[in-house]
């Protein structure tokens, strides 16, 4: 499970190096890795390769006639890219996802359990600061959230 933010520079080329907490998880089985871009919000999601294999295999699955499933098919399978992580530990992150994701030399990488989110710096404060201002301004909680004690 990955847990936490770590800020992070990229380097002049676009690469960004893993911290080690999580180095051995990410290249446990392979040092490849897919990164694709997030069709909710302006970053980048970064899976193990076999995290990554069992979700696209679920995606394609999804009807060809319905038009959402194929949106999602082609927007998340379109830009899935497959990346090693060089000995290094760093993942050269393609110009048109640096690009979608608004990256510039400061980014966030943020862990959601079975993949990381990574996020220009400045993007990450401000959506940060609309999710929590919009926590604050409604009443109340789905039931799924409530049902989960914090």
């Amino acid at each position: 499970m990955f847990r936490g933010i770590s800020a992070i520079n990229l380097d002049e080329k676009g690469r960004l190096t893993v911290p080690a907490r999580y180095r051995e998880q990410l290249t446990e089985l392979t040092p490849n890795v897919v990164v694709t871009i997030d069709t909710q919000d302006q970053c980048l999601l970064l899976y193990a390769i076999e995290e990554w294999e069992t979700i696209e295999r679920k995606i394609e699955q999804l009807p060809a006639f319905d038009q959402a499933a194929r949106r999602v098919q082609r927007l998340l399978i379109g830009h899935a890219t497959e990346i090693e992580i060089d000995n290094n530990f760093r993942i050269l992150l393609p110009p048109e996802l640096r690009l979608y994701a608004g990256l510039q030399k400061q980014i966030k990488l943020v862990g959601q359990g079975r993949k990381f989110e990574i996020w220009d710096s400045d993007v990450w404060d401000n959506k940060r600061l609309e999710w929590l201002r919009s926590v604050n301004e409604q009443d109340s909680l789905s039931p799924a959230l409530k049902e989960i004690a914090l």
